[in-house]
């Protein structure tokens, strides 16, 4: 039954985790940075950290072996990349603007929520022992599904799992390869960028900050398709 109580109503709001929910873009740039340095490659540039936002780890490790040269694994450098970042997010990890308020307008409404990474559960269960879990109803991680973002499959898996329909479902993405992904999975996006601009188009909605939206305005964007989250 959708949270609302109809058959046309907002079924669930899925959340991507790395730059939407919390801030560990940095965290990424740096563990990159890192991972080249052991491999003895020059140093990683903010360009190449732009060009990596959003992707699944095996694409990551694939550039940087072809990057530095040599008969390297890429398998072993993704396996190097995660290693890092979950030494760097022992530390803790911090909401973005607005997130941690959205989560607790739409619990209070009834709306479930999932979270969807393109990070392997070793990292999202990190993120959630420091942010606080208890807000989603269901978590798929980036090792959960056979093809990760840019492919619909895990919205299409978070949406299966809310036995919710992925039209009714809204997503709230900051990169271009997870807004890609929703839209193949026939979601309502709501893109937030925030380490790479992401420009608006038919059927996607773009803000500054998840502050500037909450659970009424989300059903309106499933309600009609006119409705803005402004």
């Amino acid at each position: 039954m959708p949270a609302d109580g109809t058959a046309g109503g907002l079924q669930a709001v899925l959340f991507d985790m790395d730059g939407l929910l919390v801030d560990t873009e940095h965290a990424w740039g740096v563990a990159e940075a890192r991972v080249v340095a052991r491999l003895g490659g020059e140093p990683w540039t903010p360009e190449e950290q732009s060009a990596m936002v959003g992707g699944p780890l095996h694409r990551v490790g694939v550039y940087m072996a072809q990057r530095v040269g040599g008969d390297l694994d890429p398998d072993e450098i993704a396996a190097d990349l995660v290693a890092t970042m979950a030494e760097l997010l022992s530390a803790g990890a911090d909401h973005r603007p607005g997130a941690a308020e959205l989560l607790d307008d739409l619990v209070a409404h009834g709306v479930p929520c999932g979270l969807v990474s393109s990070s392997p559960r070793l990292l999202v269960d990190s993120v959630l022992a420091s942010v606080g879990g208890d807000h989603f109803t269901i978590t798929v991680a980036g090792d959960e599904v056979p093809r990760q973002k840019p492919h619909p499959d895990p919205y299409l898996a978070a949406a299966a799992r809310l036995g919710a329909d992925p039209a009714r479902c809204v997503v709230l993405e900051d990169s271009p390869v997870g807004v890609t992904a929703a839209e193949r999975a026939g979601c309502v996006v709501v893109a937030v960028p925030f380490a790479v601009p992401i420009e608006p188009a038919p059927g996607r909605h773009v803000v500054t900050s998840l502050a500037e939206i909450d659970a009424a305005r989300l059903r309106a964007l499933v309600g009609g398709a006119s409705a803005t989250p402004s």
